[in-house]
């Protein structure tokens, strides 16, 4: 059952106001990613959660004064749209759902995405900071999106995987 339109306003005009155009059906969905056209789009799976509000959303408005920006920007609402937003998960086979959640398109492919486990506990100056390098590589450039979508590294400096190193593993 999809949130109350209500509660959902104040989220989606925080991107409406930057510019995104909302996408609230399949059709339309179909109608911006079922055309590979060279162009540039940025999808963002806007939500209701906190770390939406708090980092993600910011981030996007942050990275809309870069000087270089993708053709496009739209967005589906999770728990929202739900047509739209399972339609748009359809043009990213392959990488798990979530939201808050940004895909860059390059000519109808993903370039290069940024999941919820990419955004929760990061500030929205970094994520921004990741947007504004994905669209300087991807956007007015003849620069192709690879196989394999790429994301924000992440990984802290110390960590080589495994176990932080403030865990002590017991023998």
């Amino acid at each position: 059952m999809p949130y109350p339109e209500a509660l959902v306003e104040p989220m989606r005009a925080e991107l409406t106001r930057l510019g995104a155009h909302e996408l609230r059906t399949a059709r339309e969905v179909d109608d911006v990613f079922g055309v590979a056209d060279g162009k540039s789009v940025l999808l963002v799976v806007n939500s209701v959660c906190g770390c939406a509000a708090a980092m993600a959303r910011p981030a996007v408005g942050l990275a809309t004064r870069h000087e270089r920006q993708p053709d496009r920007i739209v967005t589906v609402f999770a728990g929202q749209d739900l047509e739209a937003t399972a339609r748009a998960r359809e043009y990213l086979a392959g990488i798990p759902p979530s939201s808050p959640f940004m895909a860059l398109f390059k000519g109808g492919d993903v370039a290069y995405v940024i999941e919820r486990r990419h955004i929760e506990g990061r500030s929205a100056q970094a994520i921004a900071s990741d947007l504004i390098g994905a669209y300087d590589k991807y956007c007015g450039t003849d620069t192709e999106a690879e196989d394999e979508p790429e994301s924000p590294d992440i990984s802290p400096a110390w960590f080589s995987g495994g176990f932080a190193p403030t865990f002590r593993r017991f023998r």
